[in-house]
């Protein structure tokens, strides 16, 4: 069985990590290199950094802190924000990021994906949804959130699966900086039907969330920010919990 993976999330705007709740009320989180250089002491799988602002500031993602960030770690590391073309990913892969993460721009041109993979191999794209319930359904927002769609998620993270990515990052909007618990429903619906991994993000608050997400909603792998962040529930603590109830991690 491969081991389930725990990622902490650097929400990065204007060079700081800032956190919110259902992608708003920003508070201050802390410098993103040294927040990068104690996740890798504790032990955490990977690390992903969204500039969450890049898209709806219509700019392109800040290399200059991924090089940075990169430099002090020695994880697997995502980026996303404003990511557009082959040349914003060639870049952001010179600056030091093992993947990127699209979102906004291959929902806008789905082509990119396939052009991605193309050049770059799934096994380093991965396409995040940022998914709201309505209507009784997942929809796709663009934008950090601030853009609406009547795309469907489930439709979509299948979609790209065949255009390419290598792995689905999936957040429910409703369920981000709520400490609830993820969106269990959802994720097993996504991972029930592809192939690929798909990783869960918004709404963890306590280790029970995580057993949850991996056992019920079949996720293979737990991203998470402000529990993290703040010192609520340290990653060594976590995969004890973990593996004691029978969920394979790398410890």
């Amino acid at each position: 069985m491969l081991a389930k993976r725990i990622i902490p999330c650097l929400d990065i705007k204007d060079g700081r990590t800032v956190k919110g709740v259902n992608f708003v009320e920003l508070r201050d989180a802390g410098d993103p290199v040294e927040l990068a250089k104690r996740y890798v002491l504790e032990g955490a799988d990977e690390l992903v950094f969204l500039d969450i602002t890049a898209t709806h500031e219509q700019r392109k993602t800040l290399v200059e802190l991924v090089q940075r960030i990169a430099h002090a770690i020695n994880i697997p590391f995502t980026v996303g924000g404003g990511i557009k073309s082959v040349a914003d990913v060639s870049a952001l892969l010179e600056a030091g990021a093992d993947k990127v993460s699209v979102n906004s721009a291959a929902v806008r041109r789905p082509l990119l994906v396939n052009e991605l993979a193309k050049e770059f191999g799934s096994q380093c794209i991965v396409v995040a949804i940022d998914a709201k319930a309505e209507k009784g359904d997942w929809f796709v927002y663009l934008n950090g959130g601030r853009l609406a769609t009547d795309i469907q998620a489930l439709g979509w993270s299948k979609e790209v699966e065949e255009r390419g990515a290598g792995e689905i990052l999936l957040t429910s909007m409703d369920h981000d900086g709520s400490k609830k618990g993820f969106a269990i429903g959802l994720t097993k619906a996504v991972s029930s039907q592809l192939h690929i991994p798909v990783i869960a993000s918004g709404g963890a608050g306590e280790m029970a969330h995580f057993t949850a997400i991996f056992k019920e909603g079949k996720a293979d792998a737990a991203l998470a920010a402000s529990i993290f962040h703040f010192g609520e529930i340290p990653i060594p603590v976590l995969k004890s919990y973990l593996n004691d109830h029978k969920i394979a991690v790398r410890i």
